[in-house]
């Protein structure tokens, strides 16, 4: 079974990503990045992402995650806070913890694209 299926389907996610934006938009330590964001916009992007990033049906048409941050010079500390924002935005909708481990993982899988990092070589 797929985390989207596990959490609750389409009106997790969607509540997932209100209650996301709200906590987002309230953080002082990355809220600057959304100033001139059509959040109607990106709260749409993000539930199609995250359905399809959590297994459930891919209806993403956004830029991939290193496109779509590389203008945004993002560090460690504000992907964090974007991480904290998510996990308490998932323990408010009462998601068992390993269910929320499981989607820090596919957030983890994307961290360096988001941050702009070149992977380490072998």
């Amino acid at each position: 079974m797929s985390i989207y299926e596990k959490i609750g389907g389409a009106p997790a996610v969607d509540a997932a990503v209100d209650i996301f934006y709200r906590k987002v938009l309230a953080d002082d330590r990355i809220n600057e990045f959304f100033d001139t964001v059509d959040m109607e916009g990106q709260h749409l992007k993000q539930k199609a992402f995250l359905t399809m990033a959590f297994g459930g049906p891919n209806n993403y048409t956004g830029k991939d995650m290193r496109a779509a941050h590389k203008h945004m010079k993002l560090n460690e500390g504000h992907f964090n806070a974007v991480a904290e924002n998510l996990v308490e935005t998932l323990k408010e909708l009462s998601v068992p913890q390993e269910y929320i481990d499981e989607i820090i993982a596919v957030c983890l899988s994307v961290k360096d694209d988001v941050l702009n990092v070149e992977p380490a070589e072998a």
